[in-house]
């Protein structure tokens, strides 16, 4: 299994970046993904996640209504748009699959920083 994230860097407060996550090792159309982000002295938190299909879509209260999470089964690619980004957004994030079952794989993670 493989996840490979990418599109993070350096934005300015109410910027937008669009992180993007490359799969491969596992039959990824039928697993729910997930984005993560772990701020520095800080848990990894639960960020977006999103159905095997896109039916079903659910998002931590702290970024709802900015961050967008969608999927494209056919590019085994799994996005996250981020928009209004706020200095407390600044985290590592990291793509997350639960394959194989009881362990799950991660991504190794992609830097976002929210600073003027």
């Amino acid at each position: 299994v493989q996840l490979v994230e990418s599109g993070g860097g350096l934005v300015q407060p109410g910027g937008s970046l669009r992180l993007s996550c490359a799969a491969s090792g596992f039959t990824f159309g039928s697993y729910v993904m997930s984005w993560y982000r772990q701020a520095p002295g800080k848990e990894r938190e639960l960020v977006a996640t999103i159905t095997s299909a896109g039916g079903s879509i659910n998002y931590a209260d702290s970024v709802k209504g900015r961050f967008t999470i969608s999927r494209d089964n056919a590019k085994r690619t799994v996005h996250l748009q981020m928009n209004s980004l706020k200095p407390e957004d600044t985290a590592v994030y990291y793509c997350y699959a639960p394959y194989p079952s009881g362990y799950g794989s991660w991504g190794q993670g992609t830097q976002v920083t929210v600073s003027s």
